[in-house]
């Protein structure tokens, strides 16, 4: 038979083009699509969606694979057939039926929750969730089921979709430190800060002029308004593909921090997904790495490089300019303001001390729903025993800002939480080796100078793809795997050393 490879790469850029159109098919859903549109949409989506299986799992990409695993001998090739086995070996336990019903579920719970949240209504938020579950625990079954050895539970199989390379064993570990060693951190911080006379954000802050100074944080972080946008929607992601990144804000106009927080975090985002090696287009082994490594690019925009002290001190004229209203505060206020640690409900909004408890009560709750041994229905009682348990708060009768207060598992996204605290130790280990390379980042940020920090990443992350695993790239980064000590060294220098 010809060389196998080229037409396989065919095959998964054709893959890659539906990838495409279902993004922004997606991206409109979330964004843009009056309310009328969501049937119509969803069964739009579900149908690309089924075919976009489909295609990956037929016998003649099937035969391909095989034909070429004997064919290939250039490394870079090897690898990429790596990967492309990897995306197939995925798809081809779950039938087309399964996946189509799926992305129907999922669009629906995903657009009856942005009314059903505001309302607080658990009730008809349930009634399309229990489906989304059902049809999630299909899908881990399916998976656990056609590789029981690397996968002890179904959980552990979901997880591998999103935190690939980072077993369940690992994130088990990792949590039991921070379980252990953050709520004495969260006090000795919450006791340090109780004597800090600090401004207070709430006030009236123009919804248009928080628009454009978010905008202006875009450009400083060097975001490429040529290949990408901003936008609104009820919970900030970003999305898209090189040359057309979407990232979405929400803005309150009784706070103007929490939106300059999250653009920060999807600007790091967008930026790891238009840095990702372009000869490796459309490719599985150009694709981003895993969540844990994506998530580890938008906290360190977002904690190591927005809420250092230089860069608020170089911002703050800025936001003086867009938001004259907080000519009242200087740079030292601001910082102290936004390093403010307290527990509280919402994850979006919490603080770096005490997010990752907001994801370990997630990943606990998840990896049981997932396991069946948890009622759906329970999981408001869950949610309250453990917010109580972690934070001193009750969420009782509470849904909107407890169990219902994230998107992802509306759609079944069930393993991805953990990536978001993998990927704070991650950020901050990464971070770690750019101060190292570069001892004058103070002087660097304090003129808004970030270009060093996005070179480094470029060179250390973002060429890598997915030509490596995700300890490889932390290990060559940093010199070792990703360690929790980082993040907690960090936490104590900035929160009760006062440091950067």
């Amino acid at each position: 038979m010809p060389n196998a490879y080229p037409l396989l790469e065919e095959q998964y850029r054709k893959l890659a083009r539906l990838d495409h159109a279902l993004t922004f098919l997606q991206w409109d859903h979330m964004v843009m699509m009056p309310p009328g549109g969501s049937e119509p949409r969803a069964r739009a989506i579900a149908e690309l969606t089924a075919l976009r299986h489909e295609l990956l799992i037929s016998p003649q990409t099937g035969d391909l694979l095989q034909n070429a695993a004997g064919q290939v001998t250039v490394p870079n090739q090897r690898r990429s057939l790596q990967e492309m086995e990897r995306e197939y070996q995925r798809a081809i336990c779950l039938p087309s039926d399964l996946v189509k019903a799926q992305a129907l579920a999922g669009s629906k719970c995903e657009h009856g929750w942005r009314s059903q949240r505001q309302n607080n209504d658990w009730p008809g938020f349930l009634a399309n969730f229990k489906e989304v579950v059902e049809l999630a625990r299909q899908e881990a079954q399916a998976r656990h089921d056609v590789a029981p050895s690397r996968f002890p539970t179904a959980y552990d199989a979901m997880l591998d979709l999103y935190c690939t390379g980072d077993s369940n064993n690992f994130i088990v570990d990792v949590f039991a430190t921070l379980k252990k060693v953050l709520p004495g951190l969260v006090q000795q911080v919450v006791d340090k800060q109780k004597g800090d006379l600090v401004p207070d954000f709430v006030g009236q802050y123009p919804l248009d002029q928080q628009r454009l100074l978010n905008l202006e944080l875009m450009k400083c972080l060097k975001f490429n308004f040529n290949e990408g946008r901003q936008d609104v929607s009820s919970h900030p992601f970003s999305t898209g593909c090189r040359g057309d990144q979407r990232i979405t804000t929400r803005f309150r106009d009784s706070d103007f921090m929490d939106a300059l927080l999250a653009t920060a975090h999807e600007t790091g985002h967008a930026s790891y997904e238009n840095g990702l090696p372009i000869e490796w287009d459309g490719l599985p082994v150009g694709a981003a790495r895993n969540m844990c490594i994506h998530e580890s690019q938008s906290l360190l925009f977002e904690k190591q490089i927005f809420l250092s002290r230089p860069f608020i001190a170089f911002f703050i004229n800025r936001l003086h300019s867009f938001l004259p209203i907080t000519a009242e505060f200087d740079a030292p206020q601001l910082w102290a303001a936004a390093t403010r640690v307290r527990p509280s409900y919402i994850r979006v909004e919490a603080d770096e001390v005490t997010y990752p408890l907001h994801v370990i009560l997630r990943y606990e709750i998840e990896s049981n729903l997932i396991n069946n041994t948890i009622k759906i229905e329970d999981i408001p009682e869950i949610w309250d025993t453990k917010m109580q348990e972690y934070f001193g708060l009750s969420t009782a009768g509470n849904y909107r800002n407890g169990c219902m207060q994230d998107m992802h598992w509306t759609d079944g996204s069930f393993g991805y939480f953990p990536s978001y605290t993998i990927g704070a130790l991650n950020a901050a280990q990464l971070f770690a080796a750019i101060r190292h390379t570069h001892p004058d980042w103070q002087e660097k940020l304090a003129i808004g100078d970030v270009r060093f920090i996005r070179d480094w990443l470029k060179d250390s992350i973002w060429s890598k793809g997915s030509t490596v695993d995700s300890q490889e790239i932390i290990r060559a980064a940093t010199g070792e795997p990703t360690n929790p000590d980082y993040f907690l060294r960090h936490i104590q220098d900035r929160y009760l050393g006062g440091l950067y």
